[in-house]
């Protein structure tokens, strides 16, 4: 099945929501690990993506596999993206005893790989990169046995505040460029394309272990997704993600048409025959879907 051979779904916000195909299918949560694990994230007071950006696996991830993806610096992001469920505004103070509590869940849930990510804050400095590495430095201390994978902002290209966080040397350095070159004054009107690829390609010279994600349905070519494909070899990404994205509400960006699980799956050949090393990709897949077993793959890989 071919993307040139199927026609875009033209529409606009306001419009009522379209209809999810069969595929979309989840488990609904409410496990007895599912409660477990959101009683130990209130307990602490943290936030997780898996909640705040309404993913459609927290059922799964939360109740079958006891994970979750923690995200730092408070639950207000200063950017306005328009795919993300995440409130945007003015944050709070920074919470500087969140680094702590992350890490005493991380041990609490025993967790053999974990993901921890944020929102933006680019009112901070250093954009909050302080806080992701002394997150790495506690979760290292009462997990020694447990992998981490940080899903970090661009921090407006600050160099130094990348190099920060690869100082506390995670064992993958996750950024999404979420969307095609195009896309992005409508998708993410504060962020930049190359800046993110540029996150990435200094991530791998410092000799991090890198990935990626996009989200398709926003309107992109199947060109258009080939030539970020090129762009990941050409910095030598390792890990990419592609998952179909779901309109969080009326306010946000349409879904201008819902990809084919085969269509998925030839996205996944294509990547990885360009020589994207491994490519996650299907209608629920997540930047943190998965997350272990990538982990694994990528370990392996490098014996």
């Amino acid at each position: 099945m071919s993307l040139r051979t199927l026609p875009l779904v033209t529409a606009t916000v306001g419009q009522p929501r379209r209809r999810l195909p069969a595929w979309f299918k989840v488990p609904a949560p409410g496990s007895p690990r599912y409660q477990e694990v959101k009683a130990l994230v209130r307990g602490q007071g943290l936030h997780t993506v898996c909640e705040e950006a309404r993913c459609p696996n927290i059922g799964e991830c939360w109740g079958k596999h006891g994970t979750a993806t923690f995200m730092i610096l408070g639950d207000t992001c200063t950017r306005s993206c328009g795919f993300c469920a995440v409130k945007t505004g003015r944050p709070p103070t920074l919470d500087k005893d969140e680094p702590r509590r992350v890490a005493e869940a991380i041990s609490r849930l025993r967790l053999r790989h974990a993901v921890i990510t944020s929102v933006n804050r680019d009112e901070l400095p250093d954009g909050g990169a302080h806080l992701f590495a002394e997150t790495i430095r506690l979760t290292r201390e009462r997990s020694p046995g447990t992998s981490i994978e940080v899903l970090i902002p661009d921090f407006k290209g600050d160099r130094a505040a990348l190099e920060r966080v690869l100082k506390a040397k995670p064992d993958i350095l996750n950024h999404n460029l979420e969307t095609v070159p195009r896309l992005y004054r409508r998708a993410r009107p504060q962020a930049n394309y190359r800046r993110s690829l540029e996150v990435l390609a200094r991530s791998v010279r410092w000799g991090a272990a890198t990935k990626t994600g996009i989200m398709v349905g926003l309107g992109e070519t199947w060109d258009e997704l080939l030539g970020v494909m090129k762009d990941l070899v050409g910095v030598k990404c390792h890990i990419m993600t592609v998952g179909q994205y779901l309109r969080p509400s009326l306010a946000h960006l349409p879904v201008e048409r819902f990809y084919h699980p085969d269509e998925f799956a030839e996205l996944k050949r294509l990547g990885e025959s360009m020589g994207i090393p491994h490519v996650e990709s299907g209608p629920l897949v997540r930047s943190s879907y998965h997350a272990a077993d990538q982990a694994d793959r990528l370990n392996a890989a490098a014996r």
